[in-house]
């Protein structure tokens, strides 16, 4: 079942005649695996830093064409709780990016009615980061247009085991009865309770895995890979993927 969703895109989607720059239904949620900043950095002989502050300039291109093409949801695989585990110096420059460019990207988002989000494990940051991340969701909280979510320190196993913890707990005091734990319970539990469900997930890079990125919202999600790394993907890329995901026959296990 998995094998079918997934497909290595090395050229045009099948068939080759889906023009990419029409999109007539678009997904209502993409998740995105942002991944080979580091190779691109690699293959010009560049540090690893240039290849991620080349990808900063993918997220604001991704971001527009998401509003553009009238995506709801947009969330970004952007620093997982595994990735603690890079040269603290890599891991400083990612933390000083994040906080600069959220700074600097607060008033688009206001001006372009996007209301920004965060889920993980967000107090596990540097506390500069996590102030800058819960002073740009307070002032877009009231935009209406794309919900953009940065996954920040994010593991989705971690936050399976969180949820666990806190149903357990509401069934010790009795505000929950144990016959009543369904799914839409548990979602209601996870940090994307208040998203659409996952349409589409886009990996980049090539990598065919999921790197412990919401395990529980990609059940039935299409998924779409791409060799293109993460600083290369185009806008044009990314009409392609959705043309892909509109060119599929959902069945949700059916």
């Amino acid at each position: 079942m998995l094998s079918r969703r997934i497909k290595r895109q090395t050229g045009l989607p099948r068939g080759g005649n889906i023009n990419p720059l029409v999109i007539s239904h678009p997904p209502k949620h993409i998740a995105i695996i942002m991944d080979g900043n580091g190779r691109w950095a690699q293959k010009r002989g560049l540090p690893k830093v240039a290849g991620h502050i080349q990808g900063t300039k993918t997220v604001r291109v991704m971001v527009e064409a998401c509003t553009d093409i009238g995506v709801k949801a947009l969330t970004l695989y952007t620093f997982s709780t595994e990735n603690w585990k890079r040269p603290k110096e890599e891991v400083d420059a990612l933390m000083d990016m994040l906080k600069d460019q959220i700074g600097r990207e607060l008033s688009q988002l206001k001006k372009n009615n996007i209301r920004f989000n965060a889920i993980g494990e967000l107090e596990g940051l540097h506390p500069d980061v996590c102030a800058r991340i819960q002073d740009a969701i307070g002032q877009t909280s009231s935009n209406t247009g794309l919900i953009l979510t940065l996954a920040l320190n994010y593991g989705s196993r971690a936050e399976i085991l969180n949820a666990v913890r806190n149903i357990a707990l509401n069934v010790k005091s009795g505000k929950i009865d144990s016959e009543n734990i369904n799914e839409k319970l548990f979602d209601s539990y996870l940090y994307t309770a208040n998203l659409p469900q996952v349409d589409l997930l886009i990996r980049t890079s090539g990598e065919m895995r999921l790197s412990n990125f919401l395990l529980w919202q990609l059940s039935y999600s299409e998924i779409y890979v791409t060799n293109k790394l993460w600083p290369d993907f185009t806008k044009d890329d990314l009409k392609t993927a959705i043309a892909e995901f509109t060119n599929r026959h959902r069945r949700f296990g059916g």
